[in-house]
C-alpha cells in the first residue's frame, strides 16, 4: 500500500519562504507524475504544480513565477520550493499521483501566511 507523507508546512510572514517535503513509501515513484495540491478553509482541493516522471514541470498561475517543484527519484521524495508567499497561499498542501486513480490521500501540511 502506497503512502505518502508531506512535511516542512508552517507559520511564515508574508514573503517568506518554505520547503514542503513529500516522500512516498510503496509504489513505483519514479515512474510517476506527482502533484501538490492545497486545500484552503472552505474551499475545494487544487491543483498548485506537477511534475512528470521526466522532469517536466507545470505550475497554476497561483504558483507560477514562486514555486518551484523538483523531485529526488533515489529518495522518492518530490519537494515545493515556495518563495515569496502570501496570506492566500494558506492552506494545507497534499502531494499525490497527477493523473489517474490518486493514492489514498496523506494528512497533508499546513502552511499559514500571515503577520
Amino acid at each position: 500500500q502506497v503512502q505518502l507523507v508531506e512535511s516542512g508546512g508552517g507559520l511564515v510572514q508574508p514573503g517568506g519562504s518554505l520547503r514542503l517535503s513529500c516522500v512516498v513509501s510503496g509504489g513505483i515513484f519514479s515512474r510517476n507524475s506527482m502533484g501538490w495540491y492545497r486545500q484552503a478553509p472552505g474551499k475545494q482541493r487544487e491543483l498548485v504544480t506537477f511534475i512528470t516522471s521526466g522532469g517536466y514541470t507545470y505550475y497554476s498561475d497561483a504558483a507560477k513565477d514562486r514555486f518551484t517543484c523538483s523531485r529526488d527519484n533515489a529518495k522518492n521524495t518530490m519537494y515545493l520550493q515556495m518563495n515569496n508567499l502570501k496570506p492566500e497561499d494558506t492552506a494545507i498542501y497534499y502531494c499525490n499521483l497527477y493523473g489517474g486513480n490518486p493514492y489514498d490521500w496523506g494528512q497533508g501540511t499546513q502552511v499559514t501566511v500571515s503577520s
